[in-house]
């Protein structure tokens, strides 16, 4: 069945009989997760997600359309792992710029940047764009942060771990292999005790961190973690887009 939330899969019929108020565009990246998920995982994930935070919102009457994933992010601390693929940040400022510029063509004024890939980071370049274009309020969400993953998982995992793992293994089992050929996800820490606690950044140096590229332990996952923690991550989303297609731009503040 057509979903007419979804570009990708509406036609012109549908599109120019309808005013759309919200743009999301999913965001993921190409790159090794462990041994046993697909390079495609954050693609999945974000596509997946966004699908039905958008079929909530449009089922309460917002006008929400999803544009096709961008299936590439920054990944310069994984340069050594074959086809791990990277696109800069300047790279994605100028798709940002571009996407942009149609929406506001065709009086789209609210664009939301629907993250799946913590190698993305949209904060800088949304402060740019909202002096590129004023008319279009842009904002970012990481979609596995909508809820909290300690309530779903009994140890998360950074990357690859049991909330991806779990996450995967409902959205395309086929895709996941048995969890007895994945890596262990143990990771290493920084020495330095700043950048361990997190209030320093630096680029994490990928396969001296891991072995397997898993940060996290996924022998814990199942199908049915999965599907409640995304259920859950949809709901809260899409009550989002509901509220962002109701919002009146000249009264955005209480």
């Amino acid at each position: 069945m057509i979903r007419p939330y979804i570009l990708a899969e509406t036609n012109w019929k549908s599109v120019k009989a309808t005013t759309y108020e919200v743009a999301v565009l999913p965001w993921g990246a190409t790159e090794a997760h462990n041994y046993h998920l697909p390079y495609a995982t954050d693609n999945l994930q974000a596509d997946f997600v966004a699908a039905e935070a958008a079929r909530i919102a449009w089922e309460a009457g917002a006008r929400v359309i999803v544009l096709p994933c961008i299936p590439f992010g920054p990944n310069s601390g994984q340069l050594d792992i074959p086809l791990c693929m990277h696109l800069n940040p300047s790279t994605q400022l100028a798709i940002l710029k571009d996407v942009i510029a149609v929406l506001q063509r065709h009086g789209i004024h609210k664009f939301v940047i629907f993250n799946g890939h913590g190698g993305n980071n949209f904060k800088s370049m949304i402060r740019e764009l909202s002096v590129l274009f004023p008319q279009v309020f842009t904002c970012a969400l990481n979609w596995y942060q909508a809820v909290d993953w300690h309530a779903y998982f009994d140890e998360p995992g950074d990357h690859a771990g049991e909330m991806e793992t779990s996450a995967m293994m409902h959205i395309a089992p086929e895709l996941v292999l048995p969890l007895a050929e994945a890596g262990d996800g143990a990771a290493k820490t920084y020495r330095i005790q700043g950048l361990r606690e997190g209030w320093v950044s630096a680029q994490r140096a990928w396969t001296r961190v891991s072995r397997d590229t898993g940060v996290g332990n996924p022998r814990q996952a199942t199908p049915q973690k999965g599907a409640r923690y995304l259920n859950a991550c949809a709901q809260q989303i899409g009550t989002f887009l509901v509220e962002l297609a109701q919002a009146d731009l000249e009264d955005f503040y209480a």
